[in-house]
């Protein structure tokens, strides 16, 4: 970690200050981590409750003990909160106006499911250089994710245009699609919550390609890779016998159906960790496949080590897929869509296969490849070196994360002695 004279300090802004998901394990995770390395870290979230880790570390925590927007009591509360957290702006603004403005960092990793563009205010009336992590992409289209949830394809309509308001492509209804796309409407005009942050944060070379033109003008991008904390376990076994297995939430964009179908057509196990809304159409549409629900970091490790191999068949983007890293962590070939940020990690024919993206016979293709003994331990062997070469450990992310942060601060004091602010306003 670079040192300096001056101590750190970073507010770290998240939805959540417990884990939902990946955004909010990569935000409590940095928060721990950079603490541990000497950071004055504070952690600043909406909804409850509280990760224990982070009183039992130190870290100061200023939650707010609101739910996010599918746990609030009623649709009108939701839609509120989600368009102007009032509560949210007047908190965070107490509490950036305390802080030194020399070695502050705001540091936002969510906004859209319970802070809302209220943020924006605060962190512009403080002057403090802000940061922004793209774990998904609500900051650019309305449903975050560029993709049409209706039909399950990338969408190509550019955000916000008479098109994108007109297409009814929300997982529930067009009515909260309309909502959102005034949402983004009051982040990016009214509040102007892009343009609060000097410096953005892309976790996979894909992604930066993905968001790059939606970035205000002058905007920094940095690319640094999630924290990843999976053991050494050596090279894995090579499993001819192992089934294929996917890891992640059931969901219709996470091309669950696609991998099912798949393995069905080869006559091989299709083997699901985790859960989510399609889990029940799952088991009546595959009878065949096994769904092992969540598992704890131990279980998924053994999940995974007794596979053939990982099949990540996303449909949409993704930001930067955990369980691919985990799986080459592991050892485990890897079979992913090629138009998803998983393929970023996967070297085609050295670490894993790349398929094409919804093509269920081209994924099936790829399955039986691996019926070839030494091009599974080939792969499986490739996985695992390239992934130890230079693993994304915890240290490694607090170590370019605070790197940035000296930049940020470095780069806002040059425009306070020159006259100018130091973040895009």
């Amino acid at each position: 970690m670079t040192t300096s004279a001056a101590p750190l300090t970073v507010v770290i802004c998240a939805d959540h200050a417990s884990i939902t998901g990946g955004q909010a394990k990569v935000a409590i995770d940095s928060a721990l981590g950079l603490h541990r390395g000497g950071v004055r870290t504070i952690f600043f979230a909406a909804a409850a409750p509280v990760d224990q880790r982070l009183y039992d570390a130190g870290v100061e925590v200023v939650c707010l003990g609101q739910t996010d927007l599918l746990g609030a009591a009623s649709r009108a509360k939701a839609m509120l909160q989600g368009t102007w957290n009032g509560l949210a702006s007047r908190a965070l603004g107490e509490l950036l106006a305390r802080l030194p403005r020399q070695n502050t960092i705001v540091h936002v990793h969510g906004w859209a499911r319970a802070l809302s563009p209220s943020i924006a205010r605060p962190i512009r009336a403080s002057g403090l250089p802000a940061v922004y992590t793209v774990h998904e992409y609500f900051l650019f289209c309305p449903t975050g994710g560029f993709y049409n949830y209706r039909e399950n394809h990338i969408c190509a309509l550019t955000p916000l245009s008479p098109a994108c308001f007109a297409t009814n492509c929300d997982q529930r209804n067009y009515a909260r699609k309309v909502w959102r796309g005034a949402r983004l409407l009051l982040a990016k005009n009214f509040a102007r919550l892009p343009q609060v942050f000097s410096d953005y944060i892309c976790i996979s070379n894909f992604q930066r390609d993905i968001v790059a033109p939606y970035l205000p003008r002058g905007a920094r991008m940095t690319q640094i890779s999630n924290p990843v904390d999976t053991p050494d376990l050596g090279p894995k076994a090579n499993s001819p016998d192992g089934d294929f297995v996917f890891v992640g939430r059931l969901s219709p964009e996470k091309g669950v159906f696609l991998f099912a179908e798949a393995a069905e057509r080869l006559g091989v196990t299709a083997v699901f960790v985790g859960d989510g809304p399609l889990a029940e159409e799952l088991r009546q549409r595959f009878p065949s496949a096994r769904l092992l629900g969540w598992r704890d970091g131990a279980g998924v490790c053994d999940a995974m080590r007794a596979a053939k191999a990982l099949v990540f068949p996303s449909l949409w983007y993704e930001g930067q897929p955990l369980a691919v890293l985990e799986a080459k962590a592991l050892g485990m070939p890897v079979i992913v869509a090629d138009r998803c940020a998983g393929r970023d990690e996967i070297e085609h024919e050295a670490s894993g296969l790349w398929f094409t993206a919804g093509d269920a016979g081209a994924l099936q293709a790829a399955m039986a490849r691996l019926d070839d003994p030494a091009l599974a331990a080939r792969l499986s062997r490739g996985a695992y070196e390239s992934y130890w070469r230079d693993p994304p450990t915890l240290a490694r992310h607090v170590e370019r994360l605070t790197a940035l942060y000296r930049d940020m601060l470095a780069r806002a004091g040059q425009g306070r002695r020159g006259g100018h602010p130091g973040n895009v306003g």
